[in-house]
């Protein structure tokens, strides 16, 4: 047993100024504020529970596209590095058969612990916004295809995105939520009236808001739209001062409150890595000044951003640091079920990141132990 004595602890509703956390095995046991009786670690700076990454392609010159598991750790390990100890491993549009050998490859670094799941982003997607995803890959909604990707990723896929105006697309959220699988919204063109429904169907996630889908329009609101003005759903943001300017974060922030906001990153296999040339579902990459684009078209093609870095540009934007802290971990960590992670709280995992005064990562725990 461990007391962790922080000059400021973040918790999901205040900063305790001191704070600490109790921590037996891999679990939290007692958070209290003020200096603890009894002897403890004390740290300097800034204490926030570990970040919860629900949709992120790779990192560290590695990806999770192709389901290597080498890779896969490689991706887990750089993101760790700086505060991310729970993740989901983002798929882009493949062939079924291709998905399905991914999905079987990351199964098992789901059942050790390494990932928290998968999330598929496609192929289930519109072609007017498919983005960085290659377009003739795509495929209608397919409840047959869907059961075969969720057989074979065995339990271990938790967020599905697609695209609901297209053929058979309300159906296959509807299925989705029977089956206890997150559906999100994204890379879609529908209009309002459709995204609400799609929301009204069981759908809880907008993936990454904005970006893959219309924009918000005074007289068409859209996916945009319909996903702040309905209360269940979780809309991500890419807070990387590129897919999104500062304002409309803080924007969404004020109007929906951090407990729908979900930090991630959308980070490709060129995060950490450098500007270069590189592959993503196929298709070629070029990053300049950290900006990843499509070779042939222009088009983003994910971020180099990690989770470290989006807290900082929420706080920058204006967004309190319990806020933005709540949006990088509880928040994501809600959205995709999973209940032990994300707080800083008596039960929790002792999953925790110590920032500087800039906000700059300088240890990450993950269960308990210091990596």
């Amino acid at each position: 047993m461990t007391i962790y004595l922080a000059e400021r602890l973040v918790t999901p509703r205040e900063v305790l100024t001191p704070g600490w956390a109790r921590v037996d095995g891999d679990r939290i046991t007692e958070v209290g504020s003020g200096t603890p009786a009894e002897p403890a670690e004390r740290w300097d700076g800034w204490m926030l529970p570990g970040f919860v990454d629900m949709h992120v392609h790779g990192g560290g010159g590695a990806s999770f596209t192709h389901g290597d598991p080498d890779q896969a750790r490689v991706v887990a390990e750089f993101h760790r590095r700086h505060g991310t100890t729970t993740m989901l491993a983002s798929l882009v549009t493949a062939p079924p058969a291709e998905l399905t050998v991914a999905l079987e490859q990351l199964a098992p670094l789901v059942a050790d612990g390494t990932l928290a799941g998968v999330h598929l982003e496609g192929p289930f997607l519109a072609e007017a916004r498919c983005g960085a995803h290659d377009p003739q890959l795509l495929l209608e909604p397919d409840g047959a295809v869907l059961d075969e990707l969720l057989r074979a990723g065995r339990g271990t896929v938790r967020m599905v995105t697609v695209a609901p105006e297209r053929p058979g697309g309300m159906d296959l959220i509807k299925r989705l939520t029977a089956a206890d699988v997150v559906a999100a919204v994204g890379h879609s063109d529908a209009d309002f009236a459709v995204a609400s429904q799609a929301f009204d169907a069981g759908a809880t996630v907008a993936t990454h808001l904005f970006n893959g889908m219309p924009p918000l329009h005074h007289r068409k609101p859209g996916v945009v739209g319909a996903a702040l003005n309905h209360s269940s759903a979780v809309v991500e943001l890419i807070n990387d001062g590129i897919h999104l300017h500062p304002a409309v974060v803080a924007g969404v922030f004020a109007q929906v409150g951090s407990s729908r906001v979900a930090l991630v990153t959308d980070a490709m296999s060129a995060a950490g890595a450098g500007d270069g040339e590189y592959e993503l579902g196929g298709q070629r990459v070029r990053v300049e000044d950290g900006v990843a684009r499509i070779a042939a078209t222009g088009s983003i093609a994910g971020s180099t951003l990690t989770m470290d870095a989006a807290v900082r540009n929420a706080v920058a934007a204006g967004v309190s640091i319990v806020d933005a802290s709540r949006s990088a971990s509880a928040t994501p960590a809600r959205a995709v079920g999973i209940v032990d992670v994300g707080q800083i709280a008596a039960g929790q995992r002792a999953d925790l990141v110590v920032l500087d005064e800039e906000l700059q990562v300088r240890a990450v725990a993950r269960g308990g132990r210091w990596e």
